[in-house]
């Protein structure tokens, strides 16, 4: 009797493809819980937590009720983060500051003038500016929300409970401990 047969069985009982397999799935279970690797984390022993600020811009937020939209983040006090699609927590508002839409007219003697913007369209669209504050972990690379960092340009998307828009973070500074 052969060890291999013509049909690729070992003593004519088990395929060596069904071998080859179970040896290969063997292995990396083996790797998997023997070698786990790193854990991902940003979160490090020893890393300082302080007092964060940022502000984040919001431009052209298309809205039937704009002023119900600001009385709303500003009485949730809180509101959802999610920064590179990793839920962050959650922040408190510090503060809003609705920015006015104007118009650049030129005058005659050759200088601009800002005015307001008179397009009735504008009555349903946003620009604000909204400072967050919360405490944050201090690494070297920066402020860390969430295992995420946090600095001018990264795009955040706000969560709250009749809102989700993008955004994108204009300041970051952090605060002395009081």
């Amino acid at each position: 009797m052969a060890i291999i047969d013509s049909n690729g069985r070992l003593f004519g009982k088990v395929s060596i493809l069904d071998i080859g397999a179970a040896v290969i799935i063997l292995l990396v279970l083996a790797g998997v819980f023997l070698f786990p690797g790193t854990s991902g984390s940003v979160a490090q022993l020893g890393v300082t937590t302080r007092p964060v600020e940022v502000d984040l811009m919001v431009r052209g937020l298309t809205v039937a009720e704009p002023q119900a939209l600001v009385t709303s983040i500003r009485d949730e006090g809180r509101i959802n983060i999610i920064i590179r699609n990793q839920p962050a927590g959650s922040v408190g508002v510090k503060e809003i500051r609705e920015l006015p839409r104007s118009v650049a007219v030129p005058q005659p003697d050759g200088s601009v003038t800002a005015f307001p913007d008179p397009r009735p369209e504008l009555s349903f669209t946003l620009d604000m500016l909204v400072t967050l504050a919360d405490n944050a972990q201090i690494t070297d690379g920066g402020p860390v929300f969430g295992n995420n960092k946090v600095k001018i340009g990264t795009q955040i998307e706000v969560e709250g409970l009749t809102y989700r828009f993008n955004t994108s973070v204009v300041g970051v500074r952090i605060l002395e401990e009081s």
